[in-house]
């Protein structure tokens, strides 16, 4: 079976053709990142026309590279959610047209299970149960993964999202956008003993986080410093510590908590580097191993949404009534098979 994904849930336009026995066929990105970077962050109606001009040419892009027709393709799977609600239109639209001309089944796609599913296409890959942190610029979440569609909330952020920390953090500090990727760069040139920052809900007895008063200490550091070149850097190293000091303590807690031993790091904070070497040392140490998507994976991407639409039709998932919706708010539990 190959299965068409389609990617549409914020700023950037993914499509990729995944076949059951070959794996990854052929994937396809448009991020929108030049265009939003004028404004400062995503502005959701240029977002939805940018998706409009762009799916039905990756689309062709995609299945020319993969030498497939559009009649192989035997289902579509598209992000119904969660994101913009305007871009997931996009999406689902252009995906129920065309399964609808072509006759084949559709599934709607939580966009956090494609993220939390997103290493197992790497080599090695990581085997059910685990235990996934979900970590970008609008959730932090910890699950439980028992299997595709079993699934356990064991904590999340109760504000802001780690990706949030990030991109706020790196907005006073008067960086571009994206700001997280910014941001960690600059770290790169400072000095982590001279500022410290707070660590949110360390030691709460929970695994639940919260970052919003990481950021107001960010804002208070920039009114009583003068933030030249270094202090800048100072406080992008400080700032981007804390983060990941909580996140790589709560996932430790989180694999004693239920006895696990590995640990899935997917979004696209993942991709840090420092948040990779940090988490891949410390759950080392103790047995453990770390799971990455390929950087490639860690942003919104096609491959990501066509491989859980794959597993999820495996399971006899798809439909063929061609009635859709979409989610912008979407409780990934609500996905889990009763």
């Amino acid at each position: 079976m190959i299965t068409l994904g389609i990617e549409s849930s914020c700023d950037e336009t993914g499509v990729a053709l995944y076949q059951m026995g070959r794996g990854l066929l052929a994937h396809a990105l448009h991020t929108q990142i030049a265009m939003h970077s004028e404004y400062g962050g995503v502005v959701p109606e240029l977002a939805s026309r940018d998706h409009v001009q762009r799916v039905i040419p990756l689309v062709r892009q995609v299945l020319s590279e993969a030498e497939v027709s559009l009649e192989q393709v035997d289902a579509i799977a598209y992000t119904q959610g969660p994101g913009l609600g305007g871009a997931l239109l996009v999406g689902a639209s252009v995906a129920n047209a065309l399964a609808y001309a072509l006759d084949i089944p559709t599934i709607g796609i939580h966009h956090l299970e494609g993220h939390l599913l997103s290493p197992l296409l790497s080599d090695p890959a990581p085997y059910f149960p685990f235990v996934a942190l979900l970590v970008s610029g609008g959730h932090t979440q910890l699950m439980r993964v028992d299997d595709v569609g079993r699934y356990t909330l064991l904590g999340e952020t109760l504000d802001d999202a780690a990706g949030e920390a990030f991109d706020k953090s790196a907005k006073l500090l008067g960086l571009g956008y994206p700001g997280g990727p910014a941001l960690s760069k600059l770290a790169a040139q400072g000095n982590p003993d001279r500022f410290k920052l707070p660590r949110p809900m360390l030691h709460s007895g929970d695994l639940d986080f919260s970052f919003s008063g990481l950021k107001t200490a960010v804002l208070t550091l920039t009114k009583q410093h003068e933030v030249d070149d270094q202090t800048r850097a100072d406080i992008a190293c400080a700032t981007q510590e804390a983060i990941i000091d909580v996140l790589a303590y709560k996932a430790r807690a989180a694999l004693a908590q239920t006895g696990l031993s590995q640990l899935v790091v997917a979004g696209g904070v993942g991709a840090n580097q420092l948040l990779r070497q940090r988490l891949s040392k410390d759950i080392g140490k103790r047995g453990g191993k770390v799971f990455y998507p390929d950087l490639q994976f860690c942003t919104d991407n096609g491959a990501m949404i066509a491989f859980a639409g794959a597993l999820r039709l495996a399971q006899h998932q798809g439909r063929k009534d061609y009635r859709f919706d979409v989610k912008p708010r979407w409780d990934l539990q609500e996905m889990c098979i009763k």
